[in-house]
């Protein structure tokens, strides 16, 4: 699978384009907050064949560009996860009232298919694992195959997903780093915001995951601190 990193908008948020080398389908995870990508994958020399649009949750810098990206891919399905329905329905209001920011309400656009956890999507001859990691936002997920895993704002390298914002629930989130750390760890992780890393990389490393090395008896890295900084 060829994967392809587009970093946009006001909070520099990474929606990805994933090809099939074999048919040349391609699905995108993410959209942005606005017309970027849209403008961007139209502008692609040769202009991609964009079967699936996979959306990781519904905040308005995730989901905002949807409806732009459907009107430059009318035939691309959109999958959304099902516990993420009612946030994803806020989004013409949810810059004003769930962030006092009305510049980023935005157009829902359609959705097609609604996600459970264990369910696959298929593009072409790639195959899409769901697993459900709700905590950030009550129906975050994320999309896995044998080498990457699409994680949204689960988990970011040397940080995770905020919890304090309306909606989110901390206790949700460290089953779901649970969950997600199950899986194998050389899997690549392709977050929602800053670098790539990897599974065993975050396990190893990660401060905010040291309830999970505590969990599996492993020893704590010498010399981290908590960061400062915000994160996503």
């Amino acid at each position: 699978m060829n994967v392809r990193c587009f970093t946009l908008g006001a909070f520099q948020v990474n929606a990805y384009l994933l090809e099939d080398p074999v048919t040349g389908q391609c699905a995108v995870v993410d959209t942005g907050d606005g017309p970027q990508l849209a403008n961007t994958l139209m502008q692609l020399d040769p202009r991609p064949d964009l079967r699936a649009i996979l959306l990781t949750h519904a905040h308005f810098d995730h989901a905002g560009g949807l409806a732009d990206l459907q009107q430059a891919f009318p035939d691309a399905v959109t999958w959304l996860p099902e516990l993420e329905r009612p946030l994803f329905d806020t989004l013409p209001r949810q810059g004003s009232l769930l962030f006092g920011m009305p510049e980023f309400d935005r157009p829902c656009g359609r959705i097609d298919h609604e996600l459970r956890d264990g369910d696959a999507i298929d593009v072409g001859q790639m195959r899409f694992h769901f697993l459900s990691t709700p905590g950030h936002t009550p129906g975050q997920g994320c999309y896995y195959d044998d080498t990457y895993v699409f994680v949204g704002d689960t988990l970011f390298a040397g940080s995770i997903g905020r919890t304090d914002f309306p909606l989110s629930d901390p206790d949700l989130m460290h089953a779901s780093l649970r969950r997600l750390l199950a899986l194998p760890g050389l899997l690549q992780v392709c977050s929602g915001h800053g670098p790539t890393t990897t599974l065993e990389q975050e396990l190893q490393r990660n401060p905010f995951l040291d309830f999970l090395r505590r969990e599996r008896g492993m020893d704590e890295p010498s010399g981290w601190s908590l960061p400062l900084g915000r994160w996503n």
